[in-house]
């Protein structure tokens, strides 16, 4: 049963795009066109779509905004239908809508199921819903660490369990090392550093400072200094409260209030509001005599003492010492002690921390050669069964007689400590492996395996690129394919059994071939033409489906430039009869 994802793709204002509808169907459909037309209707809004990256020089001149819409029609049970509800997501009778809008100036923004979402999540469900693939991936696929990849994911679970043990395992083994080569190069600063810090710790220990004690003591020094003051105002303060004993005349305020206090006293019983200012008065002139009381023994206790005032300064001096290096205050003093002690511990034990390291560096690097091992033998035995898939696909691509063979190869190393043992000797490894991964093509019998970059012409890439994708469509399958002229290089007989292959594929999912080839599109279910139209001053776009005579017609433009030649017609219509005939 043929997965339908993308019904249809609602395109306004995009590059010289008015307002289009691309409608597309189940099967195969076939996009034709002016050179670039084709792929700017189709590739760049799908791209946008699937969250691509957004430029404001896609926008129509004189347009606000480019907006592309699309319908996918999608399994309630997929991880894309479920990554999107989770995101607030509604579908619709299994039918999700997203939409992308790119203004002028620049700015982007994308909804989902009726919702507005990051454009990142459009890209999360890319993976799950469409595959594309252009020239560019055929250039990516010229790349050794591609052809790994694409071995990888052909492996599937066989590689990728030890693969992710693997890639924990390395990342542990580059945080150790970078530890082990800052504990070991740093090792005369840190030297340094501990016997700073042990300095310091003697020095605040030899003190033996107090919390509080800095501001204690200020508080004392302040108070010696100024004794012979503070006693004198004592003196006079307390008789003027409790008058002078050599100066019997003299008037105080404990007399004066006492005076008052007899004489409202003797007339309180005629009025209770006089009676309690009675009551008042007596407690002031109670408060008086305490007060007086505490003037006097302040005064007696107040003891000048240079020699203590001397010893207060001195203390003041070393805890300064102090206060000047390690913190504005005893407290932070304190504090960095306590900070100081647990470096210098850490410190102090580097030698110990460095033979904890050294002796897991040794075990990993073991570990990722086991882990290596077993990435290379799984990759081996893919390898085997992906080459003879792909071989296989290419026979049916008109290279019959052409081969696919991988080559997994490591790199011995100059001394052991660089690398990991594999296989009994030291070797190169990353964080994907020890293994570097070639795809070889040998394109007819008698004729060497040979790098693809370096043996494969751009028809023969067009075609090793399209059977590596039928192969990946059997074995970890996607609902849509978008090929963006996988057929460049490809002629004649080549590219009939490229069309007939694209047909092959599309009994199994959704596929759009943007082509400029009619052996191609002859083969397609549905046949879309984008249109320029020009009237002198603005150039617009739309999509067509071309149907009967009208797909007779494009054609033949396609086959020779002329819709209405008698021979290109012939040719068309015997086209679409082998197409028929053939799948």
């Amino acid at each position: 049963m043929v997965v339908h994802v993308l019904e249809e793709m609602r395109i306004r204002a995009l590059g010289v795009i008015d307002d289009a509808v691309v409608e597309l169907s189940p099967g195969f459909t076939a996009v034709t066109g002016e050179t670039g037309a084709g792929k700017t209707m189709v590739v760049t809004s799908l791209g946008l779509l699937l969250g691509g990256r957004a430029d404001a020089a896609l926008v129509r001149i004189g347009a606000k905004a480019a907006v592309v819409e699309g319908r996918l029609t999608v399994d309630a049970r997929s991880a894309a239908a479920v990554r999107a509800e989770e995101a607030g997501a509604e579908l619709d009778d299994g039918v999700l809508l997203i939409s992308r809008t790119l203004s002028a100036e620049g700015r982007s923004r994308a909804h989902l199921g009726g919702r507005s979402v990051p454009v990142g999540l459009l890209g999360e469900l890319a993976d799950d819903l469409v595959a594309v693939h252009g020239q560019t991936d055929q250039q990516g696929l010229l790349r050794p660490a591609r052809q790994r990849q694409a071995l990888d994911r052909y492996a599937g679970a066989a590689v990728a369990g030890p693969l992710e043990k693997y890639a924990g395992a390395y990342r542990r083994l580059r945080a150790v090392s970078a530890e082990l080569e800052e504990l070991t190069t740093r090792a005369r600063e840190r030297a340094q550093e501990a016997d700073l810090l042990r300095f310091g710790l003697e020095e605040v220990a030899a003190a033996e400072p107090r919390p509080g004690e800095d501001e204690e003591l200020a508080a004392e020094a302040e108070r010696l200094g100024h004794a012979e003051a503070l006693a004198s105002a004592a003196a006079v303060a307390h008789a003027a409260l409790a008058g002078n004993p050599e100066d019997p005349e003299g008037v105080d305020a404990a007399t004066l209030v006492a005076g008052a206090h007899r004489a409202v006293e003797a007339v309180r019983s005629h009025d209770q509001a006089l009676a309690g200012l009675a009551d008042r008065i007596g407690e002031v002139g109670i408060l008086l005599s305490d007060v007086a009381g505490d003037l006097a023994g302040y005064a007696d206790n107040l003891d000048a003492d240079p020699i203590r005032l001397a010893a207060v300064e001195e203390r003041r001096a070393a805890l300064s010492q102090l206060t000047r290096k390690y913190g504005e205050t005893i407290v932070d003093v304190l504090a960095w002690g306590e900070q100081g002690a647990a470096r210098l511990a850490e410190l102090d034990g580097d030698d110990d921390r460095i033979g904890e390291l050294t002796a897991e560096h040794d075990a990993l690097r073991a570990e990722l050669g086991e882990l290596a091992q077993s990435l290379t033998d799984a990759r081996t035995e893919a390898a085997g069964r992906f080459a003879e898939a792909v071989t296989a696909e290419l026979a049916s691509l008109a290279m019959p007689h052409a081969r696919v063979t991988f080559a997994i190869r490591q790199t011995e190393t100059e001394t052991e400590a660089d690398g990991i043992e594999v296989g009994g000797r030291p070797v190169v490894f990353g964080p994907h492996g020890a293994d570097e991964v070639e795809l070889l093509l040998a394109p007819h019998p008698g004729a060497p395996p040979r790098p693809i970059a370096k043996g494969a012409s751009g028809g023969e890439l067009s075609r090793v690129m399209l059977a590596v994708e039928v192969v990946f469509a059997g074995s970890d399958p996607v609902p849509t394919y978008l090929f963006d002229e996988v057929d460049a290089g490809v002629g004649g007989k080549a590219a009939v059994e490229v069309g007939r292959r694209l047909a092959k594929l599309a009994r199994s999912a959704q596929v759009v071939v943007v082509t400029h080839l009619p052996q191609v599109a002859a083969f397609a279910d549905r046949h879309l033409v984008v249109e320029k139209t020009n009237d002198g001053s603005v150039t617009r776009s739309g999509v067509k489906a071309m149907e009967g005579e009208d797909r007779v017609r494009e054609l033949s433009r396609m086959l020779a430039g002329q819709e209405d030649s008698e021979l290109a017609r012939a040719h068309a219509e015997e086209l679409l009869e082998a197409a028929r005939a053939g799948r």
